[in-house]
């Protein structure tokens, strides 16, 4: 029954229950698979939320590389308000005018050829459950082409298509067999990829960060090598810009200068609310999926569409992408100078941090004690990949703050390692 008096928090108001409360009643009626969540969250106004006992944090994660413009944007809150107040949901017998938009928009910023089409989905993995599906199509049994080529760190979702395309383990394996044909390369080693690539090889799919894997970035000339190998065996390059595309890294895409056959979008695409994409470049690969060889109900949504509108047009008018490369060049810069750290990676707003010391779910815990929400990607390493919007600032509160969070993280990781790895989000990605 409807209870007005147990309802989320709204703006202005106070919440009802305690955190603790309400962190037992998530107990009681979510499925476990994030394992206990680590704060209550209710509220949220730029760079900046609250959880559901009064406390503020910076948010330095952003929903993981979701929230573009922060929270509670204006431009974005009035999008979607409005769209849903017009039109808010259509079948896929029908298009809708942001739709159609947003698509011409994506080919724009693509700089995508003549015969470029756009397939819209809600995730990630969708994204790349519909570029897997597109590789099969590029396939021919008779002739031996069946085989799809990705990394070894490679994170592309958890359904299973885009599963089978993901290297770890631990995500694998409870859920074998998974789809087949899909072979792990080497991180970054071009002549492995080169003697891998031939005519048996359908598609080769690559991350230009791999934001799971620790914020690895494929060395300098590999995605133009994967390119001219693909183009030259007919096989189909596949680029998952999920995590990096739309200004993460202070570019539109992170393989700007690189034209692939097919990129997945979805993450920062939609500032918050949930849009995935799928671009395909050239009338050849645009026409591997004709009418009924796939769907989605909710792609393509008009709220969702408008929502991504609202996203690129306030992050183009707002001059955010210059802004990106000033403040990830200053968080690097800066971290790189501090005792504990052994080594930065990364590009604008996407950054990948090495500790000295094995402390990095230890180094979540205590930030998130002193009002900082970052995560960790393993036992060493922490992610940062905050709104788009941050300001130097608002970094240097925590750069500020660092030495004190290491200090009382290595003080607590000998107690504490298991109670805190699992709240800090080891498996950290949001794709279904």
């Amino acid at each position: 029954m409807h209870n007005p008096d147990t309802q989320g928090a709204k703006p202005g108001t106070a919440v009802q229950g305690t955190q603790e409360e309400w962190l037992n009643r998530y107990g009681s009626s979510l499925m476990g698979v994030f394992g206990a969540p680590q704060r209550v969250l209710v509220r949220g106004s730029g760079c900046y939320v609250e959880d559901a006992d009064g406390k503020q944090y910076l948010d330095l994660l952003g929903g993981i590389a979701v929230n573009s413009l922060g929270h509670a944007h204006p431009a974005l809150v009035a999008a979607v308000s409005d769209q849903l107040a017009t039109l808010g949901h259509v079948s896929n017998f029908f298009t809708s005018l942001p739709q159609v938009e947003l698509a011409e928009r994506l080919l724009a910023l693509a700089d995508a050829p003549q015969g470029s089409k756009v397939f819209f989905a809600n995730s990630g993995a969708e994204a790349n459950e519909a570029a897997f599906k597109l590789a099969r199509r590029n396939s021919d049994p008779a002739a031996g082409r069946t085989r799809i080529l990705a990394l070894e760190g490679a994170f592309h979702g958890r359904t299973l298509g885009a599963l089978a395309l993901t290297a770890k383990p631990a995500y694998r394996e409870p859920f074998e067999p998974l789809p087949g044909g899909v072979e792990h390369l080497p991180f970054g080693d071009v002549d492995a990829l080169l003697a891998a690539v031939d005519e048996t090889v359908a598609a080769v799919f690559l991350e230009p960060i791999q934001g799971e894997a620790g914020v690895r970035m494929l060395p300098e000339g590999y995605l133009q090598a994967a390119r001219e190998a693909t183009r030259a065996a007919g096989a189909l390059l596949v680029i998952d810009e999920v995590q990096t595309g739309i200004g993460r890294t202070g570019k539109w895409f992170a393989s700007e200068g690189v034209l692939p056959d097919a990129m997945t979008l979805a993450k920062g695409l939609g500032g918050g609310f949930p849009v995935g994409a799928m671009i395909t470049f050239g009338e050849r690969t645009s026409g591997l999926l004709a009418a009924g060889m796939h769907g989605t109900t909710f792609g393509g949504n008009p709220v969702a569409a408008a929502a991504a509108l609202a996203t690129l047009s306030a992050l183009e008018t707002s001059e955010a992408l210059a802004k990106v490369r000033a403040t990830g060049d200053y968080l690097r810069r800066e971290l790189a100078a501090l005792d504990f750290v052994a080594e930065v990676r990364g590009e604008g707003l996407l950054i990948g941090i090495d500790l000295v010391d094995e402390v990095a779910p230890a180094v979540v815990a205590a930030a998130l004690e002193a009002g900082y929400i970052i995560n960790s990607t393993g036992p060493a390493t922490l992610r940062l990949a905050p709104p788009l919007i941050l300001t130097p600032e608002q970094a240097g509160t925590f750069l500020n703050a660092l030495p004190g969070i290491l200090r009382a993280a290595r003080d607590a990781a000998p107690t504490t390692p298991d109670s805190v790895s699992g709240a800090t989000g080891t498996t950290t990605e949001g794709k279904p």
